[in-house]
């Protein structure tokens, strides 16, 4: 695997996914792992639909959720380098019927910059109590069927009070939907024929788009198990998956990949597969290719927020799209300060270590297991084992 003269260890890895597979924690997984330029490790293991024995194969689909977010947020930037989008624009000048307002009556002024740092007031339905305000309006998190258009979703978030002045205080939310209506209406293009003029087609990413490329090839989708099985349980077509105490938590429709009345959703809404992902995660490790110009890229890997706290995220602030390491020992990481990290509700993270040249893909078909759960943290110590970092 990769360049033989690379000290690649894949022993660790291997162990990590063996046990959690073993273990009953997540069904199936295709882990990638890119290190100074090379393809050092490729592995699916488990399966992608366990009713049916399907095994997993290295180009199986997956239902991105959050891990759309980079992208979309990488075609605002392509905007950006194109000057035809500034991240000082206000939202309005875009959206002009998008004006929620703040919690004292008055209209937010709202930024590019403020949706792309996830610092614009907004929030999830998923994060709030049952009944709070995004329920009440019925605003679509994404990644249900809601039978509404984006216009109609966006119209729904405005009638909701922001949480906080925007620029004030961070909470990761709904502003990269709002993202995609404007570069909708930058562009004059829908999202999915932005996204694939601007970041997908240009990096050959074939496998990747809002709705599956090959629906034989998508993965059966599981939740963490709740009963006395001790396995993980298959999603229903719509279903619910608990998050943290006290909130609503995720409405999933699994068919939303080849539902034509589904909203283009530019946190949530696209498939892809693992290696496509790494494509991306390495063109933007290495400067941006022909896609972006290193100054760009730049701005978007550094921290974007100052000192503003990021529950959940302890030691780390937000680029551009992801966040981004500030603190490991706060952390309790061995990445390296710098590092961009992000996962995705169906089960997915992925990281990128700048300092050790270094981009890892870990996607599985398991929530909350394969996004936030031991696996995660597992599979990235794992990782700096092989590397042999201490060489």
């Amino acid at each position: 695997m990769g360049d033989k003269n690379m000290k690649f260890n894949p022993e660790f890895v291997e162990e990590v996914i063996h046990r959690t597979l073993a273990e009953k924690r997540i069904v199936g997984s295709v882990v990638q792992i890119a290190w100074k330029g090379e393809v050092v490790y490729n592995s699916a293991d488990g399966l992608a639909d366990r009713e049916q024995n399907r095994h997993m194969q290295e180009d199986a689909l997956f239902r991105y959720a959050s891990v759309t977010k980079p992208i979309v947020s990488t075609a605002a930037m392509v905007l950006i380098s194109q000057g035809k989008l500034k991240l000082d624009d206000p939202v309005m000048k875009w959206l002009p019927e998008f004006r929620p307002k703040q919690p004292n009556g008055e209209v937010a002024s709202m930024t590019v910059h403020h949706l792309m740092t996830h610092t614009a007031g907004l929030t999830y339905r998923f994060f709030q109590e049952n009944g709070g305000t995004y329920e009440v309006a019925g605003v679509s998190d994404g990644m249900d069927i809601a039978g509404i258009t984006l216009e109609e979703n966006l119209q729904r978030i405005a009638s909701a009070p922001l949480l906080y002045e925007p620029g004030k205080m961070w909470r990761y939310s709904i502003a990269t939907d709002v993202l995609g209506a404007v570069i909708e209406k930058v562009t004059g293009l829908t999202l999915r024929e932005a996204v694939e003029l601007l970041v997908t087609h240009p990096l050959g990413m074939k496998n990747t788009d809002f709705v599956a490329v090959d629906s034989k090839r998508m993965t059966a989708a599981y939740a963490d198990s709740s009963n006395s099985s001790g396995q993980p349980r298959r999603l229903r077509d719509e279903d619910h998956v608990p998050f943290i105490e006290g909130a609503a938590g995720f409405q999933l429709a699994l068919e939303r990949y080849h539902e034509p009345s589904a909203y283009l959703s530019g946190g949530a809404g696209m498939i892809g597969s693992a290696g496509d992902y790494l494509s991306l995660l390495e063109t933007l490790r290495q400067g941006g290719g022909s896609l972006l110009p290193k100054a760009l890229v730049a701005q978007m890997t550094i921290n974007q927020i100052g000192h503003l706290e990021m529950p959940y995220w302890p030691g780390r602030g937000f680029g551009l799209g992801f966040t981004v390491l500030k603190d490991p020992a706060e952390a309790g990481t061995p990445e390296s300060a710098g590092t961009w990290r992000m996962g995705g509700t169906y089960g997915h993270s992925w990281f990128v270590d700048p300092t050790e040249e270094l981009s890892v893909v870990a996607f599985t078909n398991t929530a909350l297991e394969g996004m936030s759960g031991r696996f995660t943290t597992e599979l990235c110590e794992a990782v700096y084992e092989g590397i042999e970092r201490k060489r």
